[in-house]
Order: structure tokens, then sequence, then C-alpha cells
């Protein structure tokens, strides 16, 4: 295992609070976008987070009142336009590979939204374990707006299974904004809180996760990812042989103790 509290990424914010990870784009004059080398730092910190022993839950959080403008224009359009086939895939895979990294970091991530989470931001949200947003937040799969298809980063995969087919093609097809109105009903957001005070709740949720048993969240996280593609039988033996694991732990232990003591556990993560 690896300490990652003192993490230095070059092409965006990070710290680390109370075994809290709170990760920041760092670009708030141009509301946040992506470039080919935030993008690759990203895919890169999220592989090394299963290794961290001091970070138990990542908080993607704003900056400047905004979330992520997606990729940039002028640094990665641009450039696309004028790449070749190999590049071209080898930039796509890259990005996915984010999104596959967020997934299988075992830790749980939550994205606080402010403002715009569009292209690339919108996917960066989806792929977040829960969602917190302003009343202000706007959030677009725009990828059709800039001649490009729907099938971006995982998105007919995931979206539809966390709004719905119908909603998902809507939104994957004209490429408008889901208002936070819209989200919150359909399932996207877990909860909408004012501006002012959305980080803070993002921190508080992300306390009373880490303070549970860490282990067994990690657990989750792989049971929730993995069981997409099982067969009911499949995942309820992937379910009893993931419980018999955590049994194995002393937080269960600990959470028995307390409960016969009468006591609040106090879980430690093993």
């Amino acid at each position: 295992m690896t300490s990652m509290s003192k993490l230095k990424p070059v092409h965006f914010l990070w710290e680390v609070r109370d075994r809290v990870a709170v990760i920041r784009l760092d670009r708030p004059d141009r509301k946040n976008p992506l470039t080919f080398e935030s993008y690759a730092e990203l895919r890169d910190t999220f592989r090394a987070l299963p290794y961290a022993d001091d970070v138990d839950v990542v908080v993607l959080a704003s900056n400047g009142g905004n979330f992520c403008s997606g990729g940039d224009v002028h640094d990665i359009i641009g450039p696309l336009v004028d790449m070749d086939m190999k590049g071209l895939l080898a930039f796509t895979r890259m990005t996915g590979d984010l999104v596959k990294a967020m997934l299988n970091c075992s830790k749980p991530v939550i994205a606080a939204v402010e403002g715009v989470a569009v292209g690339a931001g919108a996917i960066l949200a989806m792929a977040s374990d829960l969602r917190l947003a302003a009343p202000e937040a706007r959030c677009a799969f725009l990828f059709t707006r800039v001649g490009l298809a729907g099938c971006d980063m995982g998105a007919c995969a995931m979206l539809p299974r966390i709004i719905g087919q119908g909603r998902a093609a809507e939104l994957l097809y004209t490429g408008r904004a889901m208002s936070a109105e819209e989200g919150a009903a359909w399932g996207f957001w877990n909860a909408i809180h004012p501006a002012e005070r959305l980080e803070a709740e993002a921190m508080a949720l992300a306390a009373r996760i880490a303070a549970g048993p860490t282990f067994a969240h990690g657990i989750t996280k792989t049971q929730l990812n993995q069981e997409w593609n099982m067969g009911l039988d499949q995942a309820i033996e992937a379910e009893a042989q993931a419980q018999a694991i955590c049994m194995q732990t002393r937080d269960f232990e600990r959470a028995y103790r307390a409960f016969v003591a009468k006591e609040k556990p106090v879980f430690e993560g093993n």
C-alpha cells in the first residue's frame, strides 16, 4: 500500500482531508475543460487509488462555480481534426480508460456539481458513485452537437442504467441540457443543495462513508460494477462469496461487539 496524501498533480488540484481526497480541475476561467494531459493524469491517479492506504473516498468538486466544460475546444478538439485513425483511437481509448479507472478504483467517488457538467464533464459525473448538484447545475451529453455519436466513454451503457433507456436516448440524441430538477426526478442526482453548501454537503457525505467499513465499501463498489454483466444466479453466488470475505474482517467483529455492548462501532477498514 502507498500514501497519496502528498500527491502533487500538474494538471488538477488535489488535497486529502481526513481520508477524503478532493479533486478539482483548475481552469475556472474556461469552466474547467479537460486536456490531453489532464485526462491522462486523472486516469493514472484513479489507477493508483486502489493501493492508497490514506484515501477512503474521493470527491470530484467544482471550481469557480463550474464542474467541467468537457474537452477543451482548442487543446483537444482542434488537434483531433488533424489526427489519423490510429491517433484518434488511442485518444478515445485513453478517455474510456479514465472511466474504467474510476469504476475500478475501489473507493466511492462523489461528484459535487455546480454550473456546467457537459461533454466529458457529464461523463465524470455519470461515472461517479454518488452525484450531488446545485440548483443551477446543467448536465449535457452534447457529443452530437459536435458531430459525434452519443456513445462516448460508456454513456450508452451507463446512462440508461441510471435514468432509464428513453430518457438517456433523448439526452444522447439531442445533446440538450438536463436541469437539476429533471436530474433529481430521474435519479441522476442523489440530492440538490444550494451552491454555497454543496461542497460541505459532499464532504459530510464523504466523511460518513469514510467512517464506515471501508474494506466492505470497496467490495460493494466492485459488486455494483461487476454484477451488470451477471445473471441473477451468478450475482447471488458472487455476493455470497463477497459477504463471506467481509465476515472475516475485524470490522465485522467490531460491529458485533459494539452491538452487544450497546455502543456505536468504530470501523478501521480491515
